[in-house]
């Protein structure tokens, strides 16, 4: 075993431990949150996630940005079965370890469909950069746009046109290394090189081998630099995963499967207020009956923080991808309210994020005395959401930003009895006259009698 054998087994090592280390805080997270049920009908659990994540169903109704979304997926799957030659290599010291496997006709075969992945993938990368930095689209510039997450989304593009441009370079210059070998100008000490007997160039990199040095040492390092920037790359951009939107890449499929199966317009009761009521109608229980032993804290109405969201809304927040389309659906937002589904879903992560890292440093009960309500979502843009549920359906991978809105404002009318104005009269309207309207049961039938 050479030294750089060794030298890439320490690198993949500790790539993996990072990378297990950050995503175990993520779980430790989403785990923060309270525990719903979310695993009845598999059967229909597993459909939707096929159709939706694994067949981006809701990413094609917008057919530019899903088709390229669609090649950048696929290339990304597909072509991380040649990173696993890669990785092979890299630990036994071969050279296209599954070439003599796989026999060369079907080696070419699945190498040149990587090779057509990958400029798919480069030409997608670029479209998405002129879309949100040249043609500049609307929900690319909205307020929660600024800053890291813009420069986010251009980092993973850019690296993925780098990654892209190191596979078709090491391929470039293997092909150039076949041609020496064929004409028996490879000196003795590449001949390691000569694995493809018969090779002509691949399907796309054969196009720039011209662009290759004439001297065989100098085409051997460039193939070794192109091959480790392309592993190393890798494994950068697997630990840059869990500081980024791009996470989405691990949980969608997850999230998707742990999909609400309730109808949309459905709003589930609160549990403890449900038992107060069942208790207020049974004749037969004790009104002043102390509560039973080990009932343990009285749970909150509605959510005040992150700790307050269940696990499944956290998990939401950690699979947004930013990309907009909840917010360009909101009608509050198109009419120019203050709401914007997807600063909800990012404000939700931020400070799940500054919790976590709460807990790293302080330990588990720490309190820093902010909350997600008002220090990052303020009640303004609760009150403008019409809950019209079209953010859910426009959300690719079926995230539930009203979920959170909804428990949020729970918190604010249950808790600190705070609502519009016009809300609070319907309440009152209710409580007094058992109708939204401020007419007493008496006068209900009145307008037959004017009409």
């Amino acid at each position: 075993m050479g030294v750089s054998n060794i030298v890439f087994i320490v690198l993949l090592v500790a790539a993996g431990a990072l990378f297990a280390k950050n995503a175990g805080k993520i779980a430790r997270n989403i785990r923060l949150g309270r525990d719903l049920k979310r695993n009845d009908r598999p059967g229909e659990r597993w459909k939707i996630m096929a159709r939706v994540a694994l067949g981006q169903s809701k990413m094609v109704v917008r057919p530019v940005a899903g088709i390229m979304h669609i090649l950048i997926y696929v290339g990304f799957i597909i072509i991380n079965i040649e990173v696993l030659e890669i990785v092979l290599d890299g630990i036994f010291g071969t050279h296209r370890l599954f070439a003599p496997v796989l026999g060369n006709t079907l080696y070419y075969f699945i190498i040149n469909s990587f090779e057509v992945l990958a400029l798919l993938v480069i030409v997608a990368c670029v479209v998405f950069l002129v879309r949100r930095n040249i043609l500049r689209l609307s929900r690319f510039t909205q307020p929660e746009m600024k800053s890291w997450p813009a420069t986010d989304a251009n980092i993973i593009l850019v690296v993925e046109i780098l990654l892209m441009g190191a596979f078709l370079t090491m391929n470039a210059a293997d092909s150039t290394l076949m041609m020496y070998a064929h004409l028996g100008a490879l000196p003795d000490d590449l001949m390691h090189y000569a694995s493809l007997p018969g090779h002509d160039g691949f399907l796309v990199s054969q196009w720039i081998t011209g662009l290759t040095p004439d001297d065989p040492y100098a085409v051997a390092n460039l193939e070794r630099a192109a091959w480790w920037f392309h592993i190393v790359g890798i494994f950068a951009f697997l630990n840059y995963l869990p500081y980024s939107k791009h996470f989405h890449i691990l949980l969608s499929f997850p999230n998707v499967w742990y999909s609400n199966l309730a109808a949309k317009g459905q709003f589930t009761n609160h549990e403890a207020v449900t038992r107060e009521v069942k208790l207020m109608l049974d004749p037969s229980a004790d009104p002043y009956a102390a509560p039973a032993e080990g009932g343990g804290e009285p749970e909150r109405f509605g959510a005040k923080d992150v700790r307050d969201l269940t696990w499944k809304q956290l998990m939401d927040a950690y699979t947004c991808t930013e990309c907009g389309r909840c917010t360009d659906e909101c009608p509050a937002n198109q009419t120019g309210k203050l709401l914007s589904p997807r600063k909800i879903m990012m404000d939700t992560r931020d400070r799940l994020e500054e919790v976590g890292k709460n807990i790293d440093k302080h330990g588990k009960e720490h309190d820093d005395g902010k909350a997600l309500l008002r220090d990052y979502i303020s009640e303004e843009e609760l009150w403008a959401c019409t809950t019209c549920n079209a953010c859910v359906q426009a959300c690719p991978v079926n995230i539930d930003p009203l979920s959170i809105i909804m428990d949020l404002r729970r918190y604010l009318i249950m808790e600190e009895s705070k609502s519009p104005e016009s809300i609070t009269a319907m309440f009152n309207n209710v409580e007094n006259n058992g109708a939204p309207w401020a007419f007493s049961q008496a006068d209900r039938a009145k307008w037959i009698e004017e009409s």
